[in-house]
Formats: structure tokens, C-alpha cells, sequence
């Protein structure tokens, strides 16, 4: 039962977000095997101003063992 959780800045519009959980969903039932039921997807939007915070440092600073695709921007930056 995988759920996947995007977290993004906010500001796109609800047609793309549509599009991305669908192409997440999609993905992931065609590469993993599982079925269309067993699949979620959310989105959190976070301000950009918050991503340090609520995003960098919980989520990518402090799980490294858990990336398969590591983000490319410098933290230093945020």
C-alpha cells in the first residue's frame, strides 16, 4: 500500500498538480507492481520561507539512508 507524499512550494495550478499525482500513481503501479486501489498520493504545499524548516532539515538533512534521488540545490541557498 504505498502512499507517496510530494512536497512542493505552493503556487501551480490544480491541473498540474492532478497531472503529477496521476504520473506518480502511474509509476508507481507500473514499476512496483502494485494496483490502481493500493496507490495514494498527496501533495503538501509549503512556503518557501518554511522549507528550511518543515522540509530540508526533517526530511532530507536528517533521513539521508532514504534517497534514491537526492535533491541538487545547496540548503545554504534556502
Amino acid at each position: 500500500m504505498p502512499h507517496v507524499i510530494v512536497k512542493l512550494w505552493p503556487g501551480k495550478p490544480e491541473e498540474k498538480k492532478k497531472k503529477l499525482a496521476d504520473e506518480i500513481a502511474r509509476a508507481v503501479m507500473e514499476t512496483m507492481g502494485f494496483g490502481a486501489d493500493s496507490v495514494s498520493v498527496s501533495l503538501e504545499e509549503v512556503a518557501a520561507s518554511d522549507w528550511l524548516e518543515k522540509v530540508y532539515r526533517p526530511d532530507i538533512e536528517d533521513k539521508p539512508d532514504t534517497f534514491y534521488k537526492k535533491p541538487g540545490y545547496d540548503a545554504s541557498a534556502l
